[in-house]
């Protein structure tokens, strides 16, 4: 069994979709499609049936899905240490890195490159919960990670705790509150998360325990544009704390979302007993020394306004916008 063939058999079944699943391979979707043939061919039974716009297993797909991540996983892990057979003067590693928590891991990228420059370090731009199937598949070493994650797949190690805020534009109907109860929100068009990221499923998941369902009129993973949909009137958005103290406050207004709060908890994660190469221990050694003093200074709630009333109480009798 050809190990390119399961590998896209296996991203097919993750994306649930050929075209995605060839756009993260970085191949043609006929490319796709002739790799996941051959494999039905080899095994001689259909792995995937479309139902509707769905993709559903067989039970030899079930089958061959399960059993191709672990030998996915082993083979990765042979790569490794194969590779971990040399120094740290040279060698590669890849790191996860999930968009809405980049500037997170920037001092520690940096730090790394300096400390370990023949070190061939590679960024894996993508969601936390493709990062979180890729380390435990096998494909990662380390990533960063929305929590909570499965403890019994993923060792993590914390970096930041945050909460979500209400971003709007600025001379909003928010301007003098110190905090914005989350049902309030009801009747808003919401600038939402891309439903890849997991922060799209935290968020409304919190609408759901609020007791609305939100309208969602435009999706991004970059909270810089997120912000910028806000400005020019497509709706609200709800970002962590550290990005909205980036915000121009004469052109936005932030508040704390409440009742919930929402966290924002990002950390490094790494497969559970699984092997880390000398390269990716370094990684997380110089993470350890650089990342809590980037979490403890930069990434911290924006200060409230002194006219900020002390409840959003009043917004009860207030008609949604």
């Amino acid at each position: 069994m050809e190990l390119r063939a399961l590998r896209y058999f296996v991203e097919v079944v993750r994306q649930q979709s050929f075209t995605v699943a060839a756009e993260q391979m970085f191949v043609t979707q006929p490319t796709i499609s002739k790799m996941v043939k051959s494999l039905e061919d080899e095994i001689g039974s259909p792995l995937l049936l479309r139902d509707g716009r769905q993709m559903v297993l067989t039970d030899a797909g079930r089958i061959v899905y399960q059993r191709g991540q672990d030998v996915l996983a082993a083979h990765a892990q042979l790569q490794a240490e194969l590779n971990d057979l040399g120094t740290l003067g040279s060698g590669e590693v890849t790191i996860g890195i999930p968009p809405m928590g980049g500037s997170l891991f920037t001092p520690a990228i940096a730090a790394f490159r300096q400390r370990y420059p023949k070190i061939d370090l590679k960024l894996f731009e993508q969601g936390s919960r493709a990062i979180e199937a890729a380390l435990i598949s096998g494909e990662l070493e380390l990533g960063g990670v929305l929590l909570p994650v499965d403890p019994e797949m993923i060792d993590v190690l914390p970096v930041t705790r945050q909460v979500l805020w209400l971003v709007a534009r600025h001379a909003s109907r928010w301007d003098d509150l110190r905090e914005v109860p989350l049902a309030v929100l009801a009747m808003e068009p919401f600038v939402f998360y891309g439903e890849s990221l997991a922060l799209n499923d935290v968020v409304l998941n919190a609408c759901r325990q609020a007791g609305f369902a939100p309208t969602i009129v435009g999706r991004s993973g970059h909270w810089d544009f997120m912000a910028a949909l806000v400005q020019a009137g497509v709706g609200i958005a709800l970002l962590p704390a550290p990005y909205c103290r980036r915000l121009d406050a004469t052109q936005f207004t932030c508040r704390p979302v409440v009742e919930p709060e929402i966290p924002w908890e990002m950390a490094i994660g790494w497969r559970r007993n699984g092997y880390l190469s000398h390269a990716a221990r370094a990684w997380l050694d110089v993470a350890r020394e650089t990342l809590p003093g980037q979490a403890g200074s930069d990434f911290m709630h924006a200060p409230m306004p002194d006219n900020a009333e002390p409840a959003a109480s009043q917004l009860a009798d207030h008609t949604p916008k």
